[in-house]
């Protein structure tokens, strides 16, 4: 990971926001957001380092950084990202879940459940996804299989990804040119959150295939 952060993600960054600024900024946390994982724990705290070099100029303004500038702009592009992400999922998710669920253990009668699901929650879960790491790239794409209501997804969404980038760009401001220690700080959590996933799975696995007549009803 810290050899992939070194060759790729800071060079990218590197060249974005030398290059196109704020939009650079965007087109980071957009491509976060739609279920590519170029981690906004490296994006957003670099560009608060930038915001607290008044002698880094922003190229698109000629100007210094700004912070609710690049808050702003990083929640628009974390929105878009959500939206492909959901896109995705609405129209290309279920169709295909549909057909070949069955095979992933995955039943109709439980894609109906997510629906429900998301209908009953899903403003919630969609809020408090954009706070996790790891999950907030991915939380997408099951709201647009559900069909989650667009304008409750987008409201939701930016707000979440307001307040993630606030954060991690107000961190960056505090740790200045040890900007890249956020990502380390909170990389353990993605190994706990890739356990979970993972453990959650072979459990589920296991309790259905351990389900008298699972099949029949696939």
């Amino acid at each position: 990971m810290l050899s992939f952060i070194d060759t790729i993600v800071i060079p990218l960054l590197n060249t974005l926001y030398g290059a196109v600024g704020y939009l650079g900024v965007a087109v980071a946390m957009a491509i976060e957001s739609a279920m590519i994982p170029l981690p906004s724990e490296l994006i957003l705290p670099y560009a608060g380092f930038l915001v607290s070099d008044p002698s880094k100029l922003e190229p698109l303004t000629h100007g210094p950084w700004s912070f609710w500038v690049v808050v702003v702009i990083a929640t628009i592009g974390n929105t878009i990202g959500s939206l492909i992400g959901y896109a995705i999922g609405a129209y290309g998710g279920r169709p295909f879940l549909s057909r070949w669920g069955r095979y992933l253990l995955i039943r109709e009668d439980e894609l109906d459940a997510a629906d429900r699901f998301f209908a009953r929650y899903g403003a919630a879960t969609a809020f408090v996804s954009r706070l996790l790491p790891v999950v907030r790239t991915f939380i997408s794409f099951p709201a647009g299989v559900a069909r989650m209501p667009l304008p409750t997804f987008i409201a939701y969404s930016a707000a979440g990804a307001f307040l993630w980038s606030t954060g991690l760009v107000f961190a960056g401001t505090q740790l200045g040119s040890h900007w890249q220690d956020i990502r380390h700080t909170l990389q353990p959590f993605d190994t706990v959150m890739v356990v979970a996933v993972v453990a959650i799975a072979a459990l589920f696995v296991w309790w259905r295939l351990g389900r008298p007549g699972w099949r029949r009803t696939s």
